[in-house]
């Protein structure tokens, strides 16, 4: 096969600063996409950054409490979800581990396994990013295949760094990078669906662009290989929750790369110009 099927979840989360709170909040998302994929089902799951946890600094200074190992109760609630509905779920949590926390995004399959996990590369620490105060950065990167097709997840100001979705296509040959986020309206905010779409379309791939909803979040986006008047890039709603169904097609990557010839007409190298 060379399509998939995603099932993008723009979903509220409410602060929280005790256990009690992030499993009550664990519960109720996947209720949500419980009854989702009851209706209709999907390959993947995709779930924002940081899914489990209010973004704010009176929930971080709870990490002690509120971070995660990897087999933790985000890890158990989609491993189940995941082997009910024969399903990839990818999910965003706090990770402790080694005495440090990680801002994670984890995959399970459709038998309930984790396959693996990616750790922010680049911590945010401007606007309302305060990442440096709390986390640690990550070290590598994590790469899956459903249906013959290549998924990649980075996390919110990674897209920022463009050398990370370039190594992703060039090197590692990624047809879909999983751009989970917390973007909140801050000064960076109208200068994200720009960055999206130039890497999606500099590197001719699909991204998936993953906001959180609220009054302070929303306008996920979903970025096609190339885009115009057209084609213009699919936008979720401003603040409300959404649950969209998007399917990839690996063959719109080759026709393209095919019709849009700029990815193979660079050089090998131009650090020697």
């Amino acid at each position: 096969m060379t399509s998939l099927r995603l099932l993008a979840c723009q979903i509220n989360v409410p602060p929280m600063t005790t256990l009690r709170e992030r499993d009550a909040h664990l519960d109720v998302m996947v209720k949500k996409v419980d009854a989702e994929l009851a209706n209709t089902p999907t390959d993947v799951v995709v779930l924002p950054e940081l899914a489990s946890l209010d973004y704010a600094r009176a929930t971080f200074d709870e990490l002690e409490t509120l971070a995660e190992p990897l087999d933790g109760p985000s890890f158990q609630k989609w491993s189940t979800l995941a082997q009910k509905h024969k399903c990839h779920v990818v999910y965003g949590f706090a990770r402790h581990a080694e005495g440090h926390n990680f801002i994670s995004t984890a995959a399970v399959c459709p038998d309930g396994k984790l396959i693996g996990h990616y750790d922010k590369l680049h911590l945010c620490h401007y606007g309302a990013g305060m990442e440096k105060d709390y986390f640690t950065a990550g070290g590598h990167i994590f790469t899956f295949t459903v249906n013959g097709i290549k998924l990649a997840p980075i996390i919110c100001y990674d897209i920022r760094i463009p050398e990370l979705c370039r190594t992703l296509t060039l090197t590692h040959n990624v047809d879909v990078i999983l751009h989970c986020g917390a973007y909140f309206r801050d000064e960076s905010f109208a200068t994200w669906h720009p960055f999206a779409q130039t890497r999606a379309m500099e590197n001719q791939i699909y991204l998936l662009s993953l906001n959180r909803a609220g009054k302070n979040y929303g306008e996920s986006l979903f970025c096609p290989p190339w885009m115009d008047e057209l084609t213009p890039p699919t936008q979720f709603p401003a603040r409300a929750e959404m649950l969209k169904h998007i399917t990839i097609d690996r063959q719109t990557i080759v026709k393209t790369r095919k019709n849009y010839t700029f990815l193979g007409d660079r050089h090998a190298d131009y650090t020697a110009l």
